[in-house]
């Protein structure tokens, strides 16, 4: 069976930081409750001539005529999951998500500006002196298993993350060029043949940097692909037969495996179905855009990934996305993020770049929008896809967690091709 979905996108009431992306167009707009410091109390709003507050008309307190403010009640805002959705689904969505931006693509303006400038390039002196010195240091994958977290970079956007006993590979580029971009500046971080058995693959969306087809054809066909919504048939076409399309704020599950799947009794977090381990996929918003063809801006969704395992421990995974108000609301509805994989990197010309990448003070605000606790670098020192010198991502987003008062041992800026393993919290 085939389902015809795609909601309107839910949007916080609250404005964006000053810094943040330009705010979305009115016609992408659309009704979200209110973010609320307290989730338990219902959120309260004060608003002139409020429609049926008292029977009065809208606008005319704010006229300065008929009554003042008035307190209106207005629902709690939702915290609890949507259930998960089947897993392999096919799904009707709509022919564009261009509604889903938030800021608007750059037009031919921009690009002869870009061309005049020539500012997408670093200078061939520092490349020379700079890309030898890009941390590498590739080693053994940590062991895992049901209550493991750990990841292991390859390079770019692509993890190699170990969750409630599961193997997931995250935008996985294990090419050494990709089109239209520069080959990669640092080896894969791990050799495709050293990768254990995959059980997921997340796509964040469809840019060849992200999106690899000669990577992808080294999965067998019936490895379960999460993608966003739009991209599904891409996928199926090419052979792929468990292929999970999901909206914004949408999830689907996976159970462990069944050699290490943990007691029925273990903690099920919240929005999970309880039917034993389970690692729940969660879509989420980015400030980014789709393309891969000349014809098909924005005809697929972009985002994020927040993966949750059966105690409740989460990790979060960008993408490719700028700053904006949607770190927030991801950190509101997904409390608790142990780790944030960021991107940092392809932010160089601002003037250009800013609404869709976020440079590294900003991965660090977004960290803490997110109520993430641990933050590690990504989207640098792989493809050289901006202006900006190849180690300066690093040398920023140190100094940016520093002088945020992170403690040092959060930040997991990692050389290419190293792991790091969450540790188990002590019991109480």
């Amino acid at each position: 069976m085939t389902e015809r979905t795609g909601q309107r996108p839910e949007r916080p009431s609250t404005s964006a930081p000053a810094s943040s992306s330009p705010s979305p167009s009115p016609s992408s707009a659309s009704s979200s409750p209110s973010p609320s410091s307290d989730p338990s109390s219902p959120a309260r709003s004060r608003t002139a001539g409020t429609a049926g507050a008292e029977g009065t008309g809208g606008g005319a307190g704010a006229c300065g005529a008929g009554p003042g403010p008035v307190d209106v009640v207005l629902a709690p805002p939702r915290t609890t999951l949507s259930p998960p959705r089947p897993v392999g689904a096919r799904r009707i969505w709509p022919r564009s998500f261009a509604d889903r931006l938030t800021a608007p693509l750059p037009g031919v303006r921009a690009m002869a500006r870009l061309a005049r400038e020539g500012t997408m390039r670093p200078m061939a002196a520092t490349l020379a002196e700079e890309i030898p010195e890009l941390p590498f240091a590739p080693g053994p994958m940590p062991d895992s298993g049901p209550d493991t977290l750990a990841v292991t970079w390859a390079g770019h956007a692509s993890w190699v993350v170990r969750i409630g006993g599961l193997t997931v590979l995250t935008d996985p580029v294990w090419s050494r060029k990709i089109l239209g971009t520069p080959a990669r500046v640092t080896p894969v971080g791990v050799a495709w043949q050293d990768l254990p058995p995959i059980d997921a693959v997340v796509i964040s969306h469809n840019h060849y940097d992200h999106l690899d087809l000669p990577t992808l054809r080294r999965l067998p066909r019936a490895t379960p692909l999460f993608v966003p919504a739009g991209m599904g048939e891409w996928c199926r076409r090419r052979g792929f037969t468990v292929v999970t399309e999901l909206d914004w704020w949408e999830g689907a599950e996976l159970p462990a495996p069944a050699a290490t799947a943990a007691p029925a009794a273990a903690a099920v977090p919240e929005g999970g179905s309880g039917r034993g381990a389970r690692v729940r996929f969660d879509f989420v918003p980015a400030h980014h855009w789709s393309k891969r063809t000349l014809t098909d801006t924005c005809r697929s969704l972009w985002g994020g990934w927040v993966l949750t395992d059966q105690h409740g421990r989460r990790l979060y995974f960008a993408g490719d996305t700028g700053y904006g108000h949607w770190f927030t609301e991801i950190g509101r509805r997904y409390p608790g993020i142990d780790l944030a994989l960021m991107p940092i990197g392809a932010y160089d010309p601002r003037w250009m770049l800013r609404p869709v990448h976020t440079d590294p003070e900003e991965a660090v605000l977004a960290c803490r929008d997110l109520g993430a606790r641990r933050m590690a670098p990504m989207h640098w020192s792989t493809f050289l896809l901006s202006g900006e010198p190849p180690l300066e991502p690093l040398i920023r987003v140190r100094a940016a967690w520093r002088d945020a008062g992170r403690d040092r041992e959060d930040l997991w800026d990692l050389p290419v091709g190293a792991s790091r393993v969450l540790e188990s919290e002590p019991a109480a």
